[in-house]
């Protein structure tokens, strides 16, 4: 008789163990559920308020500037064309230094707010210094 007894309590022991594991695993998703930081609003200069209109839409440089930016990166180097068309028909320099940094550059209110939100680390300025203005 004691040897079921001793089972008994030792699976409530078991699922304690369990319920208070899974607890202590999961509480800071339960935590800050609902409390996520809103993604910052990168500080426009005021050429590039006056542009009105980046190389593309707003839409897509927030979604794929990086992607771009390794296009024009391969055209430059690979096929020496410097010229890109956007689908508006007018021509840009492929120039992350002349181009991009030209209206923003400010590179802490511009690019690294929405970098570091986003955690990431992106490699551009271990060739590129912050705005240069490089000449052609």
């Amino acid at each position: 008789m004691p040897t079921n007894n001793k089972r008994m309590y030792d699976k409530g022991m078991v699922l304690a163990g369990l319920v208070i594991f899974v607890v202590v695993v999961t509480f800071p998703f339960w935590y800050n559920l609902g409390k996520a930081a809103p993604p910052p609003e990168p500080v426009l200069t005021e050429k590039a308020k006056a542009a009105e209109k980046c190389v593309e839409s707003t839409e897509f440089m927030k979604a794929e500037h990086m992607q771009l930016l390794d296009v024009w990166r391969d055209t430059v180097v690979r096929d020496a064309k410097r010229a890109y068309i956007n689908p508006e028909g007018k021509t840009y320099m492929m120039s992350l230094s002349n181009t991009c940094l030209d209206c923003h550059d400010n590179k802490a209110d511009f690019c690294d707010k929405c970098h570091n939100y986003a955690s990431v680390r992106p490699y551009c300025w271990d060739c590129h210094i912050d705005n240069p203005k490089e000449t052609e």
